[in-house]
């Protein structure tokens, strides 16, 4: 069975929003992409007080200057499209408030006529908390637990009764309902969070960062499941943070998915190897506008799927 293939919308500044993202989503559904992504950066640090991913001295990328919020992004998309699902990878859980991030879920989900999938993460950025949160970053944990009770309460049968630390439902109706359950995906690295993932959620969302990494986690999240008497299957996405140039170096200093469109092809069959359900493709930031992202999303796409992935 071929392995389902996602694009990553555009939300950055080089981007046309309300004329781009609608263009885009039709034209990945109609090249054949299975599902159309956002992620969330709520804001730039300037001057940056922590480094990206929470790693002293590493550089914010320029394109996280002007991130497009993602449900509105989404949005858009859905508006524009029929078939394609439509993902959060992720959303930073302790920026939103549970409950109303539960109702835009469902709203969308509704609308959309049952494609959404849910990715939530915890975040890194105490930028991003300082300015935005729910809760502290110490309890980043807790926010994601709480998050993620709301929401299968909130898409359930009504009347809803839920009582949290910041959410407090004592009994009510509460609409509308997603047309089926929402997946709830998490991007889950650490002990603790893949114990969360394989106890309260549908599924995985691993990042891209090169095949014996990746299969070396898939091997021990299989194993946890085993160990704590999970039967359910996980569900798979993967996030290929592409960056497309004429070419690139081989060997080993090239970084997954970096390259050209036959190095990014490269590195997405040896991917697939390790036998997850889809992979996320996000080209948009080396793009310089919607018209090469899309053909450079057509291109790896035909690639792909002429390589038997």
């Amino acid at each position: 069975m071929a392995t389902r293939l996602g694009l990553g919308l555009p939300q950055m500044r080089q981007y046309d929003l309300g004329k781009d993202v609608p263009d885009v989503a039709r034209a990945a559904e109609r090249t054949g992409y299975d599902s159309l992504w956002v992620f969330e950066r709520a804001l730039f640090p300037e001057p940056a007080t922590q480094g990206l991913y929470g790693v002293e001295g590493l550089p914010w990328p320029d394109e996280y200057r002007n991130v497009a919020e993602p449900l509105v992004t989404l949005t858009l998309a859905a508006a524009a499209t029929e078939r394609a699902e439509l993902g959060t990878s992720v959303l930073v859980a302790p920026l939103h408030i549970p409950f109303q991030l539960a109702r835009a879920l469902a709203s969308l989900d509704a609308a959309s006529g049952g494609r959404v999938v849910a990715g939530f993460g915890t975040g890194w950025s105490h930028d991003e908390y300082a300015a935005a949160s729910v809760r502290p970053f110490a309890e980043r944990g807790r926010a994601l637990d709480e998050l993620i009770a709301v929401c299968r309460a909130v898409w359930g049968p009504d009347p809803v009764v839920y009582d949290g630390d910041l959410t407090k439902i004592a009994s009510a109706v509460v609409g509308p309902k997603p047309v089926r359950p929402v997946p709830i995906l998490l991007a889950a690295s650490s002990g603790k969070a893949r114990r969360r993932l394989v106890d309260h959620a549908d599924g995985w969302l691993p990042a891209g960062t090169g095949v014996e990494a990746v299969a070396a986690q898939w091997r021990q999240l299989r194993e946890l499941a085993e160990e704590r008497g999970r039967t359910e299957p996980i569900r798979t996405v993967l996030r290929a943070n592409a960056r497309h140039r004429a070419s690139a170096p081989a060997g080993a200093g090239r970084r997954p998915f970096h390259g050209s469109v036959d190095q990014i092809v490269e590195d997405l069959a040896a991917h697939a190897g390790i036998g997850l359900d889809e992979i996320l493709v996000d080209l948009q930031g080396a793009a310089r506008d919607a018209e090469e992202l899309k053909d450079v999303a057509a291109e790896v796409y035909e690639k792909v799927r002429a390589a038997g992935v």
